[in-house]
């Protein structure tokens, strides 16, 4: 039988099961009823931050100074707000844990250490925004949404994907969610 013409879900099912056993990537589950999905999810980073070895209040100011770096109103430059996250996640946060004391840079990725990273991703992530919208795939990293994959059968034409992620990232769509997102596909 030809795959030529196959549903979207039959990929999708493929690109999932590719994530989980070959790559070992975490399955956070199919998140198309969920309420409050974003491009961060704190319990995620805050376990990751715990195991790493930083004190609860280092891991506070550091999810406040990351939350406050993610937040952009939709007239917001993406570009310029996508950059600074980049070079938070690249180089870390300096915060400290109270007045008078030197910072200290907390890590939100390990980057010496790979494998200490929690890899995961989710299905058809339902995001609220001007427009509700729902990409196919998200890549997680300690929580931190990095990657978007949208997902088309074999006969729709490879634009029509990008037009999609192009819209998603419009102030009309989920213009916000895509602060953190470094790859798109």
């Amino acid at each position: 039988m030809s795959k030529v013409g196959q549903i979207e879900r039959a990929t999708q099912n493929r690109i999932v099961q590719l994530f989980q056993q070959q790559l070992k990537y975490r399955y956070l589950g199919n998140l198309e009823k969920e309420e409050d999905n974003g491009n961060v999810d704190e319990t995620i980073l805050t376990a990751f931050l715990t195991k790493k070895g930083y004190s609860p209040a280092l891991i506070a100011k550091a999810l406040f100074e990351f939350k406050k770096a993610v937040t952009i109103n939709t007239s917001d430059d993406l570009y310029q707000a996508n950059k600074a996250v980049y070079s938070i996640l690249r180089y870390g946060l300096p915060v400290k844990e109270e007045a008078g004391q030197n910072k200290e840079t907390v890590y939100l990725i390990d980057w010496k250490n790979a494998g200490e990273n929690d890899f995961a991703i989710a299905e058809e992530v339902t995001i609220k925004g001007q427009h509700k919208k729902r990409p196919d795939i998200v890549i997680y990293i300690n929580g931190i949404a990095l990657g978007v994959l949208e997902l088309k059968r074999s006969t729709v034409s490879v634009s029509e994907g990008i037009r999609q992620n192009n819209d998603n990232q419009k102030h009309l769509f989920i213009k916000p969610f895509y602060t953190t997102i470094q790859l798109v596909m």
